[in-house]
């Protein structure tokens, strides 16, 4: 028995009716369903294999076949976004929703359809971009920190001029000083970003920082934000993510932004 498969919604179109490209079984097609002024971009899939408990049994005991999924699923959104190289405004969904039939999806697109509408109002005619900092040399922002940083030179001065045995203790006291104007400096450079780039945006938001294992990247990472940029003004944002990235360079990081996303930060719709 099939159930149906919900990626994402979007406003309708004049364009094709399905996707060059397959569902999150690899065998069905997607295709597309209306309800009024919207589009809901779904597939069939095997019930035996993606109900719910089958899901989170799948989750449980086979990690790569949750990414796998999870990567088709953000594939196909990624897809139903563009059209006749331009990008749509939709709403992406959360991974695993699925429908008994087309029946029970247009009667839950019905009773939201004021909610959705309403938040494809706040998108269109945005796009969501991606900004990650990384600190790439930790030589040169710490240099950088002692050289300026007036209670570290004090501190050096005067451990220079004691006994080595009491040098030792001050020295752990210098470790700690420096710790705090690490972590302090680091707020303020990714803080003074973050807000520098917000005017260019008409919402932003600070993600969760990920791991050196999930960005695949030597590199730490120290910032990670999402801006909804309007289409007039991405321009100017890009062009201000390269001068700051030039200016941060030379004090031992690196910025990198990423897009057009489907909205994922701005978007909240719960069925």
């Amino acid at each position: 028995m099939d159930g149906l498969y919900l990626y994402c919604i979007r406003e309708k179109t004049d364009g094709e009716k399905t996707l060059a490209i397959k569902g999150i079984d690899e065998e069905n097609d997607i295709y597309i369903l209306f309800c009024r002024e919207l589009e809901a971009v779904v597939s069939k899939v095997p019930l035996e294999e993606f109900a719910s408990s089958k899901i989170q049994k799948s989750a449980r005991e086979d990690l790569n076949w949750i990414k796998g999924k999870a990567v088709i699923h953000g594939r196909v959104i990624d897809e139903a976004m563009k059209m006749d190289g331009r990008f749509l405004s939709l709403i992406p969904m959360r991974f695993g929703i699925i429908y008994k039939d087309e029946t029970g999806l247009k009667a839950s697109l019905e009773k939201n359809y004021d909610g959705i509408m309403g938040v494809l109002d706040k998108i269109r005619g945005k796009q969501e971009w991606g900004l990650k900092i990384f600190l790439e040399n930790k030589e040169i922002f710490r240099g950088n920190i002692r050289r300026k940083n007036t209670l570290i030179k004090i501190k050096e001065a005067q451990i220079s001029s004691l006994p080595e045995g009491t040098a030792y203790f001050m020295e752990e006291e210098l470790k700690d000083i420096i710790s705090k104007e690490v972590s302090k400096e680091l707020d303020n450079i990714t803080e003074s970003i973050f807000e520098d780039l917000k005017k260019y945006a008409v919402n932003s938001t600070k993600c969760k920082i990920l791991q050196k294992e999930l960005t695949g990247k030597s590199e730490t990472m120290v910032l990670n934000a999402a801006y909804l940029v309007s289409e007039r003004e991405i321009g100017d944002f890009k062009k201000e993510v390269e001068n700051l990235n030039h200016k941060i360079q030379a004090k031992g990081f690196s910025l990198r932004y990423s897009g057009p996303w489907p909205a994922y930060n701005f978007t909240t719709l719960e069925f």
